[in-house]
């Protein structure tokens, strides 16, 4: 297995890091490996905003303008226009 240092680590960080580690009764070493691993596994920026935009379209779906409702993109552009 390989090993890491890190230099310069801020001990703001390190504090909240042994904190961390000593509430889930863990070593350091395995507070960081765990906290690396959800960093990394965690999903993509372009996977959030994708889900964002599902969620918005839903939102729409279920909840469509009343008739007559004006249109937020032509109300900016005759804003754009003026």
């Amino acid at each position: 297995m390989a090993t890491l240092y890190v230099r310069n680590f801020p001990d703001e960080l390190y504090e909240k890091v042994k904190a961390l580690a000593a509430e889930r009764r863990r070593s350091m070493a395995a507070e960081v490996i765990m906290l690396m691993d959800r960093a990394i596994q965690s999903e993509s920026p372009v996977d959030r905003h994708l889900q964002a935009l599902e969620r918005i379209a839903e939102r729409r779906r279920r909840n469509p303008q009343p008739p007559g409702a004006a249109d937020t993109l032509t109300l900016l552009r005759e804003d754009r226009s003026r």
